[in-house]
C-alpha cells in the first residue's frame, strides 16, 4: 500500500512565527518591489503558507524616496479617486502624489493593491512599514536585510 510521506500543514494564528525583514528600495522599480513585498507580507514564501491566516513577515521598506518608475509613469499614470458626490472625481499623477503627500504613499498604494481585498488584506497591510530615508525606529526587532535581486 502506498502512503504519503508528508503531511500538509495548516497553521493557525497561534502557531505562526513572524520575522522582521528590511528591504532597501534604492533604485528599485516600484511594481517589482511591491510584488515581492506583498508576497513576503502574505507569507507565500513559507512552506507553511495558509491562505486564510496572517502567516507572513513584517516588512520595513527604507529609501522609498529613491524609488524608480519606468517609462513615462511619473507623469502619465493617473490615480483616480471619487468623493461620491456629482463631479467629485479627482485624478493625480505619480509625481503629484510624491510632491503633495510623500513617496512612501506610492509604495504603500502599490503594495496595498497587490494584497487581498478583504478583512485579511486590511490586516496584512498593517505589517508594512515604509520610510523615506535610511533611518527607521524598528532596530529593537532586529530585522534581517533582504536583497530582492537574489531572493
Amino acid at each position: 500500500m502506498d502512503t504519503l510521506s508528508y503531511k500538509t500543514i495548516s497553521v493557525n494564528s497561534a502557531a505562526v512565527t513572524k520575522d522582521w525583514v528590511i528591504v532597501d528600495a534604492q533604485s528599485a522599480v516600484l511594481g517589482r518591489l511591491a510584488s515581492e513585498v506583498a508576497k513576503i507580507i502574505r507569507g507565500k514564501h513559507k512552506p507553511s503558507f495558509t491562505p486564510h491566516v496572517d502567516c507572513g513577515d513584517n516588512v520595513i521598506v527604507i529609501n522609498a524616496d529613491k524609488i524608480r518608475l519606468t517609462g513615462k509613469k511619473w507623469t502619465d499614470r493617473e490615480h483616480i479617486s471619487h468623493s461620491g458626490y456629482p463631479g467629485g472625481q479627482k485624478s493625480q499623477s505619480n509625481l503629484q502624489i510624491k510632491q503633495r503627500l510623500s513617496s512612501t504613499r506610492l509604495v504603500e498604494m502599490a503594495v496595498k493593491g497587490m494584497l487581498p481585498k478583504n478583512r485579511l488584506g486590511r490586516r496584512l497591510f498593517h505589517n508594512l512599514y515604509v520610510y523615506e530615508g535610511e533611518q527607521h525606529p524598528h532596530v529593537a526587532q532586529q530585522p534581517k536585510p533582504l536583497n530582492l535581486t537574489t531572493y
